[in-house]
């Protein structure tokens, strides 16, 4: 099963959290949220838009942090997985779920402070489509991740049970300037890939990710992360 097919299945939306961001994956989870608060930066009565929110791991946390948000994901599985997390959280109140497309965004122009999409692009079959409808909405901000070409991903991709794109920096630098978008800031992390981190326990995890990190912050480092996170502005704002 690929793609869309593969996202979509109810089996897969209830294991999702648990087979990622158990074990070694608490550090990936640690490590995306805090790229999403940074770039984002104070959120407390911003409206931000969340693309392929999935099961509401950011949408639930910029609500806990007073942001109006909304988590748009094709998958009815996943919003049911991201309405129970805000329920639980205490702030299904400030979210708004919906299910849609993101190639067809539902919202007028400049409608949003920050629209971000985080683990999708891996699955867009049209990443230009996309990225230009995060930056119509948005007055000002869009920040995504990316896996890369010239990396560790490349070894294990053809195991992975979907499809996934990866990308090089010319890339997504050609994907933003034909959006309007002007790059910002441009961060990449993880010489080891996040496969690895999940099959391990995180006391060991943590022991890699320390030598990992090390390494990411050389040269070579960047050249060879398996992801990058990007933040960009509209360039009219």
């Amino acid at each position: 099963m690929k793609g869309k097919e593969w996202y979509q299945a109810d089996d897969v939306a209830e294991e999702y959290d648990s087979k990622r961001f158990s074990r070694g994956g608490r550090l990936i989870d640690d490590r995306e949220k805090r790229a999403v608060v940074e770039a984002i930066g104070p959120v407390e009565g911003k409206d931000v838009l969340e693309i392929a929110c999935g099961t509401g791991r950011f949408t639930a946390m910029l609500a806990e942090r007073g942001a109006n948000i909304v988590g748009l994901d094709i998958s009815n599985a996943m919003l049911a997985q991201g309405r129970e997390k805000a329920r639980r959280a205490g702030v299904a109140d400030h979210i708004e779920f919906l299910r849609g497309d993101a190639a067809r965004l539902p919202f007028p122009d400049d409608h949003f402070d920050a629209v971000f999409a985080m683990r999708f692009f891996h699955l867009a079959d049209t990443p230009a489509k996309f990225i230009a409808e995060m930056a119509r909405v948005s007055k000002n901000l869009v920040f995504f991740d990316t896996f890369n070409g010239r990396s560790a991903r490349v070894v294990y991709n053809w195991l992975l049970p979907m499809g996934s794109h990866l990308y090089s920096a010319p890339q997504v630098k050609r994907l933003l300037d034909g959006a309007g978008l002007r790059l910002v800031n441009g961060e990449h992390d993880f010489l080891l890939p996040y496969g690895f981190y999940r099959k391990i326990p995180n006391g060991i995890a943590q022991e890699f990710r320390d030598v990992d990190t090390s390494l990411g912050a050389t040269a070579v480092g960047d050249a060879l992360a398996s992801v990058s996170y990007w933040t960009a502005e509209v360039e009219d704002a």
